[in-house]
C-alpha cells in the first residue's frame, strides 16, 4: 500500500502486510562471524571509475583503497600511499611547464607491502597504466577530466614511489581520491584489445570475484546479479586482520521488503549511505528503537530532482524557477522528515566549509510561479494543465528508484503540487542499477530524475557541472553533467577554483559558483539528507562520515562485541 499527499498532509504506511509475509530467521541476528548488510540498491557495474553509484562504492570499499579519502573528521588522509605530499616537505613543488604555466608536482609511494589479492605487488606499474586508460577518449571513465586534462604527465621514481604533474597549481593537490588503481597484469590485455569497449568487457565486468582485483581487507567472492555479494578475507591484505569470516550485502531495493528482513533476522544491518530513508527509520525507531542502535548522519548529500535541460519546456530558467516555487520544501521536511532533513537551497551545504549564503532563494510561492510560467508562454489552462500557444502541453516525466518507498511518497508529492501550478507530471521509475545505468549515463531520463549527489567535503563539482563533462556518444558516456548544462562563465568559475587558493579569491569564486547555480537552476534543490543507520546491537567500529567516502572504507575496525 502507497499513499500520496495534497498539498502538505501525509498518510500513514503500513508494513504489516509485508511483515507478514517475510521469512522468520531463527534469532535476532546472524552467526558473529558473519555480517549481514542490507541496501535498497545492486551495483549496475563493478569497474572502480566507471557508472559512480553510492552502492558501488560502499561495496567496492571494503575490497579496494583509494590513494587519498577524507576520514569521518573531513580530513584528507593517505591510505594507499605512505604520506601526503606537501610543499613544507618537498614532495610538492610548483613548477614552469613548458608553454610557460605554472603546474604543480606532487609525489606519493605506494605502501610496500600493498599486493593484489593474488599476491602481485601494487606498483607504480598499475599507476601509469591505470593513467593510460582514464586519459583515453573512448574509456568512459566518470572522471575522466582528471586524467585526460589534470594530469599531464607521471614519473614512476621506481616500483612504489612515483610524480605526478599537473595542469596547474591546484589548491588541492595532495588529493587524487579519484585515481581508483588498476591491476595492470589483468587489465592490460583486455583494454588494449578494444579500448572502446573496455567498459563492458573488462575483467571486474566478466571475471568479478578475480582475486588480483581486489587489494582490500575483503574481497568479492561471489556475485548474484541483483541479488546479493559475499565478501571474504583477502589474505594478502597488509592492514589489521578484518573480524568477520564473510560479509554478505543483500540489495533488497523494496524499502519495506528491506525493513522486514532486517526485523526478521534475515539482515543484521542496513546502512545509512544506500538504506532506509529518513522517514521510515524514524518510524521504525519508535517501534523498534530498544532492539538496535539507531543514529543519525547529516552530511554531504544532496536531493535534487536532475533536469534534462535537452527538453524545450525545462530549457527555459523561468520553467525550472517555476517548478520549485511550486514546491513547499519546508512542509514536506515537517511532514515527512520530521524537519531533520533542511531545505537545500544551493548544491553546497551549510555543513561544508565552502558554503556562502546570499545567493538567490525560491520560496513557496505559488502565485510567482503561475507569473512565470505565464511568461514562458505556458498561459493557457485545459483540464487544469498549461498549453503554449502552439497547443502543447507543459507535460514532464519523473523518474527515481523504484521501491524506494519515501521518494515514490515524495514523487507523490511533487506531482500533486506541480499539479496546482497547471504542470502535468508522470512519474516512471526503474531498479536504480538501470537508473543509475544507462539512463542517466546515456541521458535517456525524458524530463526530471529524482535522486542524491554525494560528495566530498570542499568538492569542486567541476564533473556534474561543466560543460565538458556532458556525456555523449563520442566521449563513450564520460563526465556526470546528466542536465546538458552549460555557461561559459560557470566553466570558468570551476576552472578558476582549482588553482586561485589565496583565500578572499577562493571565497569570492565559491559565493559566485552558488549565485551562478542558484540563478541557472540546472537542477531543483530539494533537501540536505540525514542518513540514518540501523546496527544491531553488538556490532561495533562503524564510524559514518558524512560525506562521499564511505564508513566502509574502514570496516577492518569493525567487530563484534565481546
Amino acid at each position: 500500500m502507497r499513499t500520496g499527499l495534497a498539498r502538505t498532509g501525509l498518510a500513514a504506511f503500513t508494513l504489516a502486510a509485508a511483515l507478514a509475509a517475510a521469512p522468520m530467521g531463527s534469532s535476532a541476528f546472524a552467526a558473529k562471524d558473519e555480517l549481514v548488510i542490507g541496501m535498497t540498491q545492486f551495483p549496475s557495474n563493478w569497474h572502480p571509475s566507471m557508472e559512480a553509484m553510492m552502492a558501488k562504492s560502499y561495496v567496492l570499499s571494503m575490497a579496494r583503497r583509494p590513494f587519498t579519502a577524507y576520514d569521518a573528521d573531513w580530513r584528507l588522509t593517505c591510505l594507499l600511499c605512505t604520506e601526503l605530499p606537501a610543499l613544507d616537505k618537498g614532495t610538492a613543488e610548483v613548477e614552469t611547464r613548458a608553454d610557460g604555466k605554472k603546474g604543480i608536482k606532487v609525489t606519493y609511494t605506494i605502501n610496500p607491502k600493498a599486493t593484489w589479492g593474488d599476491g602481485t605487488p601494487v606498483t607504480t606499474e598499475d599507476v601509469l597504466f591505470t593513467w593510460a586508460v582514464g586519459k583515453h577518449p573512448q574509456s568512459g571513465y566518470s572522471n575522466f577530466d582528471l586524467f585526460a586534462r589534470d594530469i599531464v604527465a607521471i614519473d614512476a621514481k621506481d616500483e612504489r614511489t612515483f610524480t605526478i604533474h599537473r595542469d596547474k597549481a591546484v589548491c588541492s593537490y595532495a588529493e587524487i581520491n579519484d585515481f581508483e588503481i588498476l591491476p595492470a597484469h589483468l587489465e592490460r590485455a583486455v583494454f588494449e584489445a578494444d579500448p572502446a569497449t573496455y567498459r563492458n568487457r573488462s575483467k571486474y565486468e566478466t571475471d568479478t570475484t578475480n582475486p588480483g582485483l581486489w587489494f582490500g581487507p575483503y574481497r568479492i567472492a561471489q556475485v548474484e546479479p541483483g541479488s546479493h555479494v559475499v565478501l571474504e578475507p583477502n589474505p594478502t591484505w597488509w592492514g589489521a586482520k578484518p573480524a568477520f569470516k564473510r560479509v554478505v550485502v543483500k540489495s533488497i531495493e523494496n524499502t519495506a521488503a528491506l525493513e522486514a528482513n532486517l526485523l526478521a533476522g534475515q539482515v543484521d544491518m542496513v546502512p545509512g549511505e544506500t538504506g532506509l530513508p529518513l522517514d521510515q527509520v524514524l518510524a521504525f525507531e519508535k517501534r523498534h528503537g530498544s532492539r538496535y542502535n539507531v543514529f543519525y548522519k547529516p552530511g554531504l548529500f544532496f536531493e535534487h530532482v536532475e533536469l534534462n535541460l535537452d527538453n524545450p519546456a525545462l530549457a527555459d530558467v523561468r520553467v525550472r524557477r517555476a517548478l520549485l516555487h511550486a514546491i513547499d520544501r519546508e512542509a514536506i521536511s515537517k511532514q515527512l522528515y520530521d524537519g531533520r532533513q533542511p531545505v537545500a537551497h544551493n548544491e553546497i551545504s551549510p555543513l561544508d566549509r565552502v558554503h556562502a549564503p546570499g545567493y538567490p532563494t525560491y520560496a513557496f510561492d505559488p502565485a510567482l510561479a503561475g507569473k512565470l510560467l505565464d511568461e514562458a508562454g505556458w498561459s493557457e489552462r485545459r483540464a487544469g494543465v498549461r498549453h503554449n500557444a502552439k497547443g502543447e502541453r507543459l507535460s514532464l516525466e519523473i523518474m527515481t528508484t523504484a521501491g524506494n518507498r519515501s521518494r515514490e511518497v515524495l514523487q507523490q508529492v511533487l506531482q500533486a503540487q506541480w499539479r496546482q501550478a497547471g504542470v502535468e507530471v508522470r512519474i516512471v521509475n526503474e531498479p536504480a542499477r538501470v537508473l543509475f545505468g544507462d539512463t542517466l549515463e546515456k541521458r535517456r531520463f525524458k524530463s526530471m530524475a529524482l535522486f542524491a549527489w554525494i560528495s566530498a567535503p570542499e568538492n569542486i563539482p567541476r564533473t556534474i557541472l561543466h560543460s565538458s563533462m556532458i556525456p555523449t556518444e563520442a566521449n563513450n558516456w564520460a563526465g556526470q553533467n546528466y542536465t546538458g548544462y552549460r555557461n561559459p562563465e560557470m566553466d570558468k568559475v570551476l576552472e578558476d577554483l582549482e588553482h586561485v587558493c589565496e583565500p578572499d579569491a577562493n571565497r569570492a569564486l565559491w559565493a559566485k559558483l552558488q549565485t551562478l547555480y542558484a540563478q541557472d537552476l540546472p537542477n531543483l534543490p530539494l533537501f540536505f539528507r540525514a542518513d540514518p543507520f540501523i546496527l544491531p546491537p553488538w556490532l561495533e567500529g562503524v564510524v559514518p562520515t558524512g560525506h562521499l567516502d564511505s564508513s566502509t572504507l574502514w570496516i577492518e575496525t569493525w567487530k563484534a562485541k565481546e
